[in-house]
C-alpha cells in the first residue's frame, strides 16, 4: 500500500512538473515571437509607406517633365514668332522705296512738302539698336500721324566723326533702318512713305571735339512732312508742330574711340 501510494505521489508530481514546464515553454515562445511579429508588421507598414512616397515622387517627376516640355514648346513658339516678326521688319525696311545718297537728291523730291513735326533719337557708340526711351519717343511722334494719307517721313541717320567714312555711312543707314523697322512693324506704316538717307559723319549737329558733341551726332532724325499742294488740310497738319523732343543718349564714347 505504501509502495502504491509512493508511485501515485511520484506520478502526480511528475505531471505537475510537466504541466509547469509546458506552460513555461509556451510563455517563452510567446515572449520570443511577439516582438518578431510586431517588427514584421512595422516593416510591412514602412514598406507600404515607402511605396507610396516613391509613387508620389514619380507622379511629381512626371508632372515636372510635362511642365518643362510645355514651357519648352511655348519658348520655341515664341522664338519662332519673334524670328518671323524680325524677318517681316527686315523685309519692310528693305522694301523702303526711297533711299537717297545725299541730302541734295532727297530735297529735290520733297519740294512740295513742308515739315509739321520731328523727333530725334540717339544711339550708343557703334550701336544701331533702339532703347526703351527711343521707342517711347517714337511712339509719341507716331501719335501725330493719325489717319492722314498725305504725309511722308524723312529719316536721316548720322554718326560722329570717329572711324572710316564708309563704315560710318553703313552704320548711319543701319540706325535709320532700325527706326523704320520699329515704326513699320508697330504702326503698320506703308514702307513707301519713308525717305531714308544715311549721311554718316556729314552734317554734324554738334562739335565732334567733345564727348557730348559726338553723342549728339550719333542720331536718327525723323521729319513729318505733308504735301503743301493738298487742298484739304490733313489731320497731321491741323495740329501744331510738335516741340523738339530732347535727345536721348544711350551710350558714351571716349576720345580713344577708333570706330564709329
Amino acid at each position: 500500500m505504501t509502495r502504491q501510494l509512493s508511485v501515485y505521489i511520484l506520478a502526480t508530481a511528475s505531471f505537475a512538473v510537466l504541466s509547469t514546464t509546458g506552460c513555461t515553454t509556451k510563455n517563452y515562445v510567446r515572449n520570443q515571437t511577439t516582438p518578431i511579429i510586431q517588427k514584421t508588421g512595422e516593416l510591412e507598414n514602412q514598406t507600404a509607406e515607402n511605396n507610396r512616397q516613391i509613387h508620389n515622387v514619380d507622379e511629381s517627376a512626371q508632372a515636372g517633365i510635362k511642365q518643362a516640355q510645355a514651357s519648352a514648346d511655348t519658348a520655341n513658339r515664341n522664338a519662332q514668332n519673334a524670328s518671323t516678326a524680325a524677318g517681316q521688319a527686315n523685309t519692310a525696311a528693305n522694301d523702303v522705296a526711297h533711299r537717297a545718297d545725299s541730302l541734295d537728291s532727297l530735297v529735290k523730291g520733297l519740294d512740295n512738302y513742308k515739315q509739321i513735326g520731328d523727333v530725334s533719337v540717339n544711339f550708343g557708340f557703334d550701336k544701331s539698336v533702339l532703347t526703351a526711351e527711343d521707342r517711347q519717343q517714337l511712339d509719341s511722334f507716331a501719335a501725330q500721324l493719325g489717319s492722314d494719307m498725305s504725309y511722308i517721313l524723312e529719316v536721316t541717320g548720322g554718326t560722329d566723326s570717329t572711324g572710316p567714312a564708309q563704315y560710318n555711312y553703313d552704320l548711319s543707314n543701319r540706325r535709320a533702318d532700325a527706326v523704320v523697322q520699329y515704326m513699320v512693324t508697330k504702326y503698320s506704316i506703308p514702307a513707301h512713305r519713308f525717305y531714308l538717307i544715311g549721311i554718316g559723319k556729314d552734317q554734324a549737329v554738334a562739335s565732334n571735339d567733345t564727348r557730348e558733341g559726338r553723342a549728339r551726332n550719333r542720331r536718327v532724325e525723323v521729319q513729318l512732312l505733308t504735301n503743301m499742294g493738298n487742298d484739304q488740310p490733313s489731320q497731321a497738319s491741323a495740329q501744331k508742330p510738335a516741340p523738339q523732343q530732347p535727345s536721348v543718349t544711350t551710350g558714351t564714347s571716349t576720345p580713344n574711340d577708333n570706330v564709329e
